[in-house]
């Protein structure tokens, strides 16, 4: 085990060694070829681009300026002769050791910032076989409740989901891990790995909000005024989609004691998702009534709609007509107004589209 630790820190140190006597062999050739031999001294000032370079490139640009210090340190005597006899050349190469030192200080920046990213996509990437492990681990003892049942049975299907993201961050740590990827390639990898993470992280927030719901923190709301505030938010999404929103309530709407960020949550996720199923010149409505003990709010769409096999489905997690959709949204939904002790259901259409209408007590002491 010791030997094995040890192992790269011996590398190290012989990659150091490699470097240093590289730097001393080239300033140390000079001395023993004789002046007149003016193209093999040339060579051996380019030469010394090599270990710069090296340096910067394993070792960043802190090892890439201590190599050039130390270029500077060995080749100083030389210099110093060669000033006197030939200052010409003495100057040019002062001139070519900044230039290569320079050249492998972005080298260093440019591996820093690799070796940055490669870092944060393995650490993304242990997180989330940490998170697939745990999941794993947590099904067993989320089924104790029909709530916990739940969250375990979309734990599994969330594995599930992570597992294409998270290939495509592992291929891309692949190609970067390789160090021979053009800069388009690395650009095209660090773009992916950017994609991937925030898709992965939107899943798993969606996940947590099921799993994990927050307490609604109740007051008197104005349900007209809160899904007024939901269509002019929800109007941006129409525009690119030609659909026409309205809004009908009856009356003024009675206030009930809800959480408004979590009814404007839910009322702007079942309007959004209205908007998307309608076809280009399709309508949206907003309803709204209140009876003795209730106030409802409908939102009906003209899309195409849920097979008459799957409407028993509309509220399971995971479950999604949408190419893209996480299917967690409305099971979300569903789950916030039961904690408010109201009830959420949907129904097709006599005509085209869905109608899904939201229930709440106004009596929260007295759940429907």
């Amino acid at each position: 085990m010791k030997a094995r630790l040890l192992a790269p820190l011996k590398k190290t140190r012989w990659r150091v060694v490699l470097i240093a006597l590289n730097v001393v062999v080239l300033a140390s050739l000079p001395w023993f070829i004789p002046a007149s031999h003016f193209q093999i001294h040339n060579v051996l000032h380019h030469l010394n681009f090599i270990p710069l370079m090296v340096a910067g490139m394993l070792y960043g640009w802190r090892g890439a300026i201590l190599c050039m210090l130390f270029a500077d340190l060995v080749y100083a005597p030389h210099l110093y002769v060669n000033w006197n006899v030939n200052r010409f050349d003495a100057s040019d190469q002062i001139v070519e050791i900044s230039i290569f030192g320079g050249a492998g200080v972005i080298a260093g920046l440019l591996a820093d910032r690799e070796r940055r990213q490669r870092f944060n996509l393995e650490k993304t990437k242990r997180e989330l076989e940490n998170v697939y492990t745990e999941l794993q681990q947590n099904i067993e003892r989320l089924k104790k409740g029909e709530r916990l049942y739940a969250a375990g049975q979309l734990s599994a299907n969330l594995a599930h989901e992570i597992r294409n993201p998270l290939a495509s961050i592992s291929g891309a740590a692949g190609i970067l891990r390789r160090g021979n990827a053009s800069p388009e390639n690395i650009e095209n990898c660090l773009e992916i790995i950017d994609k991937e993470a925030h898709r992965l992280n939107k899943l798993l927030t969606s996940f947590l909000d099921f799993a994990r719901p927050r307490a609604p923190r109740f007051q008197f709301t104005d349900l007209g005024s809160l899904a007024a505030s939901v269509v002019s938010l929800a109007a941006h999404a129409t525009n690119s989609r030609d659909v026409h929103l309205y809004q009908e309530f009856d009356g003024r709407l009675p206030e009930v004691e809800c959480d408004p960020e979590q009814m404007k949550q839910v009322l702007l996720n079942l309007t959004i998702n209205a908007i998307q199923a309608s076809a280009s010149g399709g309508t949206v409505w907003l309803t709204g009534k209140a009876s003795a003990d209730r106030v409802c709010v409908s939102i009906r769409d003209e899309g195409c709609g849920v097979s008459a096999e799957h409407e028993d489905q509309i509220f399971d997690p995971f479950f999604t007509t949408k190419d893209s959709g996480s299917g967690l949204g409305l099971a979300i939904a569903s789950m916030i107004v039961a904690q408010h002790g109201g009830l959420l259901t949907a129904h097709k259409n006599t005509g085209p589209g869905m109608t899904f209408q939201l229930e709440l007590p106004r009596d929260r002491n007295r759940p429907i």
